[in-house]
């Protein structure tokens, strides 16, 4: 019998061969074990799917976006695709924080791989951006009559195109031809030796290289049996990945560095009922992604000895998309190989790969000299999908595959020692340093040209760290100024990568070394840092740090250190740097990290239930920690609609009203920006605490938050701002606050004209709810204009539970919903819409500053000229129009937020000029 040709041949003899053998879907939880499948199952659900696809006009070559996170859903999905011979793309499922950003990735794949199908499960399709290019098909409507015909590729078809890690704009496509796959599975088990016997385990999502090839392909290629559970079973909590080790005899896995670090600082916790370990059956677990730190490493087989865990257990390894995953393993040998160095060595290659140390020139270097790692060899991918210059970019005229890689060969053993890419690794994800750099270029403050992004590891670190080197462009002795950039770049980056960078660093700029075509030398900065050139200015900027976070504070008592403790690390600090009184979102906070200090809170302090509002009206460690220890039964607290933002800052506090939903954490990004220059207070509706009734009139809101207002501050000048609806309750303010005889020099609209009862008799409940729903990013602009017909006939609860159903389970996570939070806060969403059905706007203001972007419906222009400018007829001066990039719903989202804030502070130092100087004369 020859050997598979490609890889429908692998399956079909994987299937016939271990008919009993296959995999484990699920969390594979104590108690609940995963859903199996065996491979002549995964054969007929692949041929099911293959029909559905055929179903839509595929023909062999064409190629399919696969966006499905479950295993159960992908590999049937995947292998259906191969089987009918077109090319499955994986993609990451969306990012529900940065939704635009989203759309632009997608509008890249569509272009870059010329409008494919894609295929994902209902829920994730209603998340999907609409687009004319971007054809998409429901899994599970795929499910037909299993397929009798299939298609066998010829070795050199492409087999799959695996997405390299660039921006939205600049991601390649990297062509896996069924030959490069079934070469590389041969080669791989001359180090593994996988067998029939073998259990392996998958944490990985399928847009990485790696769970595709080493942890799903390999074992299929062997008859193993393959377990895979989602990233969160791990990533939440490090210890379950020994407990699934144990609990399903796994032989075989993979843990990049930075996973080993986090069992090891986990595994210092004591767990209650912990689950007894029987690690004895683990015989390999790869870690590539980054470089293992040998002292993590050798920590963690010590930690887990105890266990059963082989002290040859751990490999570090090797491989990039391009050279189908790992393809050098230091196989046995660490730790012993590796005894006094930092990192630990790669190992050998697999079989058939070729590997050289070239110089400048791509000539080859002597054994331990240092260049560049190349490759060559029938693993070795031949190109870039439809990118002709990148492809011939990433090979030498000789046809060695340049892997951007420093390192030398001693003794047949791969050292990498750096980069010549200019690339960052976090956590083992592979990022570009240009992505960023062009990201907080525009940012207010920052020097075009001076932005460094740039890698460093200190010692012991369990993974690389991000430094950010800028130059400001701030007048001489800015603090305040200096500290609101040094804020808005650790936001940008944590929007753009989703970690925050370890070192911010303001230089001047000639500290930024530079070649004669302009480049910065981003290596050489590394360099400089790590030799300690720019420790006067680390020194300087945590001092204006505390400065501006008001001093240090030591916490005081078992709960204020335990949170310190978590804030530090929620921040990745010392927790000796953090004040009692540092407030959570002057520190860095997002609403996303109210969520992992929720579970933080749960876990060292066993307090459930940690709500959102309380995190924004007691931020602090101490405030916090007083919340947390106030007995059961106290009743709920008073209602009171401000919430204090941001409290730094001598200028005049800036008030904000919420948009129709009543609430205010659209604001949270947004106030981070006015630290140390204004004070930030949001204005919340009535209605959400227990025992709380939303307001009866108008009338009644705009009293209560005039009241509030005047209890922060007796006296104006004032200022005033509403998001959407709130803009209309803003002006209401500002005409009570003038009749009481006070000046209000600011009045802020964001993108809402004056009349809002027109729009306010179009909503029912069903269209508020969706409207709240679209808001909150549970369902997309599609949606939110067919569900409220296709859910009116149901009763309220059941229509707010339906918006929930549907929504992306890590959104509802994220802002932690169910479906009777839901309720509620539609049925407050209503009651606000009721009484906007009421306003009829009168009367006049000085002036109104009206911020606006593009409208729900129609063209900017129509929407400014037509409905905007009508706010002229409620002031007594000329009324000033300023445009804000983004949508009515994304203006204050993570990707607008940077440039809006800037418009917005911009406004209010022109118009409180005046006030400002009069606020500050008071302060002294």
């Amino acid at each position: 019998m020859h050997p598979p040709r490609n890889l429908t041949e692998l399956l079909l003899a994987t299937a016939r061969h271990h008919p009993a053998a296959g995999l484990g879907h699920g969390p594979g939880a104590a108690g609940a074990g995963p859903a199996e499948q065996t491979y002549p199952e995964l054969l007929d659900a692949a041929r099911r799917i293959l029909t559905g696809l055929r179903a839509k006009g595929l023909r062999p070559g064409d190629r399919v976006v696969l966006i499905l996170d479950r295993s159960q859903d992908f590999l049937p999905a995947f292998w259906g695709a191969v089987l009918g011979g077109f090319v499955p793309c994986p993609l990451a499922a969306p990012a529900a924080a940065d939704p635009e950003r989203w759309a632009a990735q997608l509008d890249h794949v569509a272009g870059l791989l010329d409008g494919p199908l894609t295929v994902t499960t209902a829920a994730l399709a209603a998340a999907l951006p609409a687009g004319d290019d971007r054809p998409v098909a429901v899994l599970a409507e795929l499910d037909g009559e299993p397929a009798a015909e299939l298609h066998h590729a010829a070795p050199e078809d492409t087999a799959v195109l695996m997405l390299t890690s660039g921006s939205t704009s600049n991601s390649k496509a990297v062509m896996l031809s069924h030959a490069n796959l079934l070469a590389s599975m041969a080669a791989k088990n001359g180090h593994h030796r996988l067998g029939a016997g073998d259990v392996t385990l998958n944490w990985v999502s399928f847009d990485h290289v790696a769970a595709l090839l080493e942890c799903h392909l390999l074992p299929l290629s062997t008859g193993s049996r393959q377990l895979h559970v989602a990233p969160a079973v791990v990533l939440e909590d490090p210890l379950e990945f020994p407990r699934l080790l144990s609990r399903h005899g796994v032989t075989m896995t993979f843990a990049p560095n930075f996973l080993l670090g986090l069992v090891n600082a986990a595994a210092g916790r004591p767990a209650e009922d912990a689950e007894p370990l029987d690690l004895s059956r683990v015989r390999q677990i790869i870690s590539g992604g980054e470089a293992v730190v040998v002292r993590t490493g050798e920590t963690f087989l010590e930690l887990l000895a105890p266990y059963g865990l082989a002290r040859d257990t751990l490999w570090p390894a090797f491989g990039m998309t391009e050279t189908c995953a790992g393809s050098v393993y230091s196989r046995g040998g660490f730790p012993d190989t590796d005894r006094g160095a930092e990192f630990a060595g790669l190992g050998t290659p697999v079989a058939g790969l070729d590997v050289r140390i070239a110089g400048e020139d791509d000539r080859p270097l002597p054994a331990g000299r240092t260049g560049e790692v190349q490759f060559s060899g029938p693993v070795i991918t031949r190109g870039y999908y439809r990118d002709p210059q990148a492809t011939a970019d990433a090979f030498t005229a000789d046809g060695w595959f340049r892997s951007g890689d420093l390192g030398r060969l001693d003794d047949g053993r791969l050292t990498l020692v750096g980069r010549s890419k200019d690339s960052v690794i976090v956590n083992g994800v592979n990022r570009f340093s240009h992505d960023i750099e062009a990201a907080l270029e525009p940012l207010d403050g920052v020097a075009r040209s001076y932005v460094a992004a740039f890698p460093t590891r200190p010692a012991g670190s369990d993974t690389e760290q991000l430094v950010i080197a800028f130059h400001p462009e701030l007048p001489d002795g800015d603090e305040a100024g200096l500290y609101r950039v040094l804020n808005a770049i650790r936001a940008t980056v944590v929007t753009h990568w989703g970690f925050r960078p370890a070192l911010v660093l303001p230089l001047p700029a000639e500290a930024f070394p530079k070649t004669s075509l302009g480049k910065i030398q981003r290596a050489l900065m590394r360099r400089r840092l790590e030799a300690g050139a720019y420790e006067r200015q680390q020194r300087e900027t945590a001092g204006l740090t505390l400065r501006m976070l008001g001093g240090h504070t030591p916490p005081e008592g078992e709960v204020e250190r335990t949170l310190a403790g978590i804030y530090a690390e929620l921040f990745d600090c010392d927790p000796a740097e953090i004040s009692a009184t540092a407030g959570f979102f002057d520190l860095g906070g997002t609403s996303l990290d109210i969520l992992r200090l929720r579970a933080k809170v749960a876990e060292r302090l066993g307090v459930t239930g940690l709500e959102v509002i309380t995190v924004l009206t007691a931020p602090t460690v101490r405030a916090l920690a007083a919340r947390l220890a106030e007995p059961a039964g106290t009743g709920p607290r008073p209602y009171d609609p401000l919430v204090p933002m941001q409290t730094g800052g001598t200028k005049t506090p800036l008030f904000c009203v919420h948009p129709g939903v009543g609430e205010v954490l659209v604001f949270v990004n947004l106030a981070k920006y006015f630290t140390g220059d204004r004070p930030f207070h949001a204005l919340r509706a009535r209605g959400f605490n227990d025992g709380e009734k939303p307001f009866v009139s108008f009338e009644q809101m705009v009293d209560t938050y005039v009241d509030a207002i005047r209890t922060a501050q007796p006296q104006g000048p004032y200022a005033v701002a509403g998001y959407s609806y709130g803009a209309a309750v803003a002006f209401e303010i500002a005409k009570v606050l003038e009749s009481q005889g006070e000046r209000v020099d600011f009045v802020g609209s964001f993108n809402l004209p004056p009349h809002i009862k027109y729009r306010m008799d179009e909503l029912d409940f069903p269209e508020t709810a969706a409207h709240l729903a679209l808001f909150l990013e549970l369902i997309d602009k599609q949606q939110a204009r067919e569900l409220p017909d296709a859910v009116r006939h149901l009763p309220r609860e059941e229509q707010a539970a339906r918006f929930v159903e549907l929504a992306p389970p890590r959104r509802v996570a994220e802002l932690d919903l169910d479906a009777a939070r839901f309720a509620t806060w539609a049925e407050i969403a209503d009651t606000l819409t009721g009484l906007g059905r009421t306003y009829t706007p009168s009367g006049t203001v000085r002036s109104v500053t009206v911020f606006h972007a593009l409208p729900l419906r129609g063209t900017r222009e129509d929407w400014l000229d037509d409905e905007l400018r009508r706010w002229d007829e409620y002031s007594r001066e000329e009324n000033r129009y300023l445009e804000v990039p983004g949508e009515h719903y994304t203006l204050m989202g993570p990707r607008h937020v940077a440039a809006f804030q800037a418009v917005l502070r911009r406004e209010l130092d022109r118009a409180l000029a005046g006030a400002d100087a009069l606020a500050v004369r008071r302060g002294a």
